[in-house]
């Protein structure tokens, strides 16, 4: 009762205050949003590690006390990243230069990002992303680019003389517009294809005349080994299981998720609640400058994500007119490239600058990509290009499916929002509801429609080879307009295959996903039967997804079922299933002479003193890892005493071939390497895990816990760079575990457990820069304050008012 007091009181208050602001505006399309055309004002309250709850009476208000939130504890990152949406980052770091921190779209050189997001994001593109919203997810979007510009302006007043000392008064940081956040949100929905390939984009030109004369179609077919994963993020994923109601103890469905994911950049998730009393309650994360939750909970449901294996592009290979390289052929007939002519404006080194200009180029599949860079054979002649297509450079849908999801009211409208928008971009997605004994797997979004019979037929020579290396990668034949992705009438986007075809399940035990595909989302129900390019089946699956299965198993056979202790305890346990399969293997076989008089005797003695795991006290994790990151060098079919069986995925490869005297060697080579590198950089091979593996914050360092996914770690804290004498700091390119939900629902409603490993803020002169982190290496649960009784009745809680209007005018926050 005192709860919907309260909300009944603020909502009368707001509007009050907002009726005392402005008239509201007669007439109009959107009547119940007409204040939020000229007046915000939102209240946020923080609680413990300075996660913001904001209520407003409106979604233009919502999105401004959003946007102000986020820009108090992020304001360098999102400036940032808002010059590299615009295409500016030349004009302000030089044009060699690169983003300080990786994201989806790499680290390219500044001109070449310019280029990009200028291709990708012209106005065009703008409006009609901004034509496909609803007018109440288009207020949300213009208020939190004013709430984002209201806090620039307190800041340039003065009034937070410590914060953001890195950046404030910079020139590049200046106001906003809602153009940059639609901006935003198209680079998000790109992560799972062109912004994967961005440089081969740009770098795209047709071959000069004396260079088209010495390129024939020899080159085409013969593919040399692909120098690295194309279009992969190594490391990026995630982990995500849920429980139906039947097997767990108290018979409540739990879901957990837990995106492994960028600690730096502008890509981290930052971690809020967003309230409209009686239209919106719900609490999660977003990315940086994303003005909804796009992972979390509300009253009623709870949902995660995990990266899809399944393709969102594919290649098309162009047979060029003989007369001219930016002219195609298709069915015989001659079609022009269309010439995108791009200028940036870019700053020398002298501080002076200059208009670069670069013309690409786009068919009708889209732009002409150059890969000879990765795989000879795949560049641009005279004879052939390769064109890229995106098939989300169409979807204009997945912010309004999470715009929905936010307001969802069971599990049942959870499920039939992913499939009316069949929106989501790049990921899979798993959810629960309250009062359902569900749970509820789906990778329903945009995926190209290429049936296994188009791929058969219309799949190159050049395709098979590239196929070899980068499979499921449709890479068809351009020539013929028969090979062009296939247009189903039942489908959402044209283009794109319809929901019937996608993967999704609903199951009263359990579904997990650790970034393989669909096909082991139950071990013991195997999915099949869609087309290849939605994920591959009967493959040797991830030692981190036989990990995550083995542990769903073990829950399970806990007496009486599943609980919310033994699950949160489970997902921080950081065991490896390398470690799990192949220590013992390694010491019988390399470590039985020796161990006592032997070179690798200090080696084998920390291995078989080692308590197997990689939390920060543990010593032997270190020269586990550097061990295991040598062994995989040895090819598959020598180092493995039982090859992958499609019959047994979860079981094999098992075991060390050591019959193989020169696999022995091998094995010997790679542990006494991995001593090595760890004493040359200054490292005890019993060092503890902490000792290499950390985070600073303010100036202290914080041990860390875990591995990187390729050692088959479940809790992934992974560097991404070699160990040198700084050991595996996470402050450069660390990626892994960032925000970690377990969620119930019980008698007073959603129970959810979490923790945002990096924190919200990464202003190092804000008290929230690392308090959460400390948090997550202490392996702390925080239980989410979601009522309004529990937010008033947490100790550390601050609350300010702030308010503004649609012409930039100001009111002072109110503590």
């Amino acid at each position: 009762m005192n709860q919907i007091v309260g909300i009944a009181l603020f909502a009368a208050l707001t509007s009050a205050l907002l009726a005392g602001c402005v008239a509201p505006a007669p007439g109009g399309p959107d009547q119940t949003n007409s204040n939020a055309q000229n007046a915000w004002s939102a209240e946020i309250r923080r609680t413990q590690d300075g996660i913001p709850h904001i209520r407003a009476a409106d979604w233009g208000s919502l999105g401004f006390g959003f946007g102000y939130a986020q820009a108090q504890d992020n304001l360098c990152t999102l400036a940032d990243g808002f010059v590299t949406y615009r295409g500016e980052r030349s004009a302000y770091f030089g044009p060699d230069a690169r983003p300080a921190s990786p994201a989806t779209f790499g680290q390219p050189r500044n001109i070449d990002a310019d280029f990009f997001f200028r291709l990708v994001g012209d106005q065009a593109s703008v409006e009609r992303y901004r034509a496909a919203q609803s007018p109440e997810l288009r207020n949300l979007i213009d208020g939190f680019a004013n709430g984002y510009d209201r806090y620039l302006a307190d800041l340039n007043a003065g009034k937070f003389p410590d914060a953001h000392a890195a950046c404030r008064g910079k020139p590049w940081v200046d106001k906003i517009s809602a153009d940059d956040i639609y901006l935003r949100l198209i680079a998000a929905n790109l992560a799972g294809g062109s912004a994967r390939f961005l440089t081969p984009i740009v770098i795209a030109q047709p071959p000069k005349p004396a260079a088209a004369s010495s390129r024939g179609d020899s080159a085409q077919t013969k593919l040399e080994s692909l120098r690295y994963p194309i279009g992969e993020h190594s490391g990026i994923g995630s982990n995500a299981l849920a429980f139906g109601a039947p097997i767990t103890r108290d018979k409540r469905s739990i879901l957990f998720g837990n995106p492994h994911w960028f600690w730096r950049g502008p890509d981290r998730f930052y971690q809020a609640q967003l309230t409209i009393p009686g239209q919106v309650n719900v609490a999660g994360v977003s990315f940086l400058g994303v003005p909804l939750i796009v992972l979390g909970f509300n009253e009623n449901i709870a949902w995660t994500h995990t990266v899809s294996s399944a393709r969102r592009f594919g290649i098309f290979q162009l047979a060029l007119d003989p007369a001219d390289p930016t002219r195609y052929l298709v069915d015989g007939q001659s079609e022009a490239m269309t010439p995108v002519p791009l200028t940036v404006r870019s700053r020398r080194a002298d501080g002076t600058y200059e208009s670069v200009s670069r013309t690409l180029y786009r068919t009708r599949f889209g732009p002409v990509i150059d890969l000879s860079p990765m795989a000879q054979g795949l560049g641009w002649t005279a004879q052939h290009a390769y064109a890229f297509a995106d098939v989300n450079i169409d979807n204009t849908r997945a912010f309004q499916n999470f715009f929905a999801w936010n307001q969802a009211r069971s599990l049942v409208d959870f499920m039939a929002i992913q499939k009316r928008y069949a929106g989501m971009p790049w990921v899979n997605t798993f959810a629960i509801g309250r009062g359902d004994d569900r749970v509820w797997f789906a990778d329903i979004g945009p995926i190209p429609d290429v049936p296994d019979a188009l791929a058969q037929a219309c799949t190159t020579p050049a395709g098979r080879a590239f196929a070899g290396r980068v499979p499921g990668v449709p890479f068809l034949d351009g020539s013929k307009s028969a090979c062009a992705w296939s247009v189903d009438p039942a489908s959402v986007q044209p283009g794109a295959l319809p929901v019937e075809q996608l993967p999704n399940i609903v199951r009263g035990d359990y579904v997990g996903n650790f970034n393989d595909s669909y096909w082991l989302t139950n071990a013991n129900a195997p999915l099949s039967g869609y087309p290849r390019i939605a994920g591959a089946t009967r493959v040797e699956q991830s030692l981190r997804t036989r990990y995550g299965h083995m542990l769903a198993a073990r829950l399970q056979r806990e007496r009486g079922g599943v609980t919310r202790e033994a699950l949160e305890s489970a997902v921080l346990a950081t065991n490896s299933m390398s470690e799990r399969l192949f220590r013992q293997p390694l010491l019988d076989a390399v470590c039985t002479v020796d161990e006592a008089i032997g070179p690798l005797h200090e080696a084998c003695t920390v291995l078989r003193n080692w308590d197997g795991k990689a939390d920060a006290d543990s010593r032997g994790a270190n020269l586990w890892d550097e061990f295991w990151l040598r062994a995989q060098r040895i090819a598959p079919e020598r180092l493995y005493e039982t090859s992958f069986d499609p019959n047994k995925p979860l079981a094999t490869p098992a075991g060390f071939n050591v019959d193989n005297p020169a696999v022995v060697q091998d094995l010997r080579q790679a542990l006494g390497g991995a001593a090595l590198a760890l004493k040359l950089n200054g490292f005890a091979l019993d060092s503890r895990r902490g000792d290499i593996l950390y985070t600073t914050r303010n100036g202290a360092r914080v041990p860390l816990y875990g591995g990187c996914d390729e050692a088959g770690y479940f809790g992934i804290v992974c560097a991404r760079r070699p160990l040198d004498a700084k050991g595996y700091p996470m402050d450069i390119s660390g990626q892994g575990d960032s925000y970690v939900q377990v969620v119930t629902f019980g008698e007073n409603g959603v129970e959810a457990d979490t923790m945002l490993s990096h924190s919200e803020s990464d202003d190092p002169a804000s008290p929230h820069s690392g308090d959460a982190t400390r948090a997550f290496a202490a392996k702390r649960w925080s239980r989410f304050p979601f009522t309004e009784q529990a937010i008033d009745s947490e100790p550390a809680t601050t609350r300010i008012t702030i308010s503004g209007t649609r012409d930039g005018g100001t009111g002072s926050p109110k503590h």
